[in-house]
């Protein structure tokens, strides 16, 4: 689940403030940032606006925009976005570059720079164990 983004740096000790929180973050709690769990260290701030320091964080503002994502627990055929970087989708020969978190669905990102939205019309099938996902190439265009 998307938590939010990494947002304005604050102060020099690694803290940061989180854009469009989707999650209460609090101290203990494993966010992975760039495919890397990390713990949070320190909460404070707002609900609205929190500040948060990680673990391995020293300087958040070359992070700035990055997702923070939380597990909650899957259901079946269910999977974390993290967990979709690096497969491939043989049917555009390209491997997922990134997720992008935009307002009406998450969207997969490839190294050729092709968008995939991630919803059921376009995507068939993620195979995390053989690292694939399958595409309706009909519906891509």
């Amino acid at each position: 689940m998307t938590a939010g983004r990494v947002g304005k740096a604050h102060g020099l000790d690694g803290s940061f403030y989180v854009d469009g929180p989707r999650h209460a973050l609090p101290e203990g709690c494993t966010v992975f940032l760039q495919s890397q769990a990390r713990t949070v260290e320190r909460r404070a701030g707002t609900d609205d606006r929190p500040l948060v320091r990680l673990t391995g964080v020293d300087d958040p503002r070359s992070l700035h925009g990055e997702l923070l994502l939380v597990e909650d627990e899957l259901k079946e055929g269910e999977w974390l976005a993290s967990d979709l970087v690096g497969c491939r989708v043989p049917e555009l020969d390209s491997a997922v570059a990134r997720i992008l978190d935009e307002p009406s669905c998450s969207v997969l990102e490839l190294e050729d720079g092709t968008l995939i939205p991630l919803i059921s019309d376009a995507v068939e099938r993620v195979d995390l164990d053989a690292r694939e996902i399958h595409v309706n190439r009909d519906f891509l265009g």
